[in-house]
């Protein structure tokens, strides 16, 4: 039985930058979590920063794939790089997946780690745009399905063996 690695957030612990959970409650995940499939993560903690911390953005209107390739920076509102330690988490996250069989992720859309679809434009202003968080691009860089809180049929399809692409 494929194991989904989900952000912390989602899973209801309060490990988010303002020191909130955001917790996905559906029946599909506590299902799932019944059947041991979840295996929990916050790539953020694991990269070394606390609970709560400052928000932080991908600059630039720049995406994950831009930060692993070294052509964009993590910065927080303060304006500090906190592009190591985003880093840090992402490769812990591929770790922990790897480790405990995760053939899927499902993470919270819109953070500079875990965004699947849509993330901050880095100007702090609450605008978003499409791309991945780093720790996301780095799932789907090393083979593992990557969904939004927002694409949970899509998962389940997935999960159950039913192509997700139409075909």
């Amino acid at each position: 039985m494929p194991k989904i690695l989900i952000s912390a957030c989602l899973d209801g612990r309060p490990v988010r930058y303002d020191g909130q959970a955001k917790p996905l409650l559906d029946l599909r995940v506590e299902q799932w979590r019944g059947e041991g499939r979840l295996v929990s993560t916050c790539p953020e903690l694991a990269g070394g920063f606390s609970t709560p911390r400052l928000p932080a953005e991908i600059e630039n209107g720049m995406t994950g794939s831009d930060v692993l390739a070294g052509s964009a920076k993590v910065i927080d509102s303060a304006g500090a790089d906190v592009t190591a330690a985003y880093m840090d988490g992402a490769q812990a996250a591929l770790a922990l997946a790897r480790e405990t069989g995760c053939a899927f992720a499902l993470l919270i859309d819109g953070s500079p780690s875990c965004g699947s679809a849509k993330i901050h434009d880095g100007s702090f202003s609450g605008n978003k745009h499409a791309g991945a968080g780093v720790t996301a691009a780095l799932l789907k860089q090393n083979g593992i399905a990557v969904f939004s809180h927002q694409e949970l049929d899509a998962l389940e399809r997935a999960l159950t063996g039913v192509r997700t692409d139409g075909r």
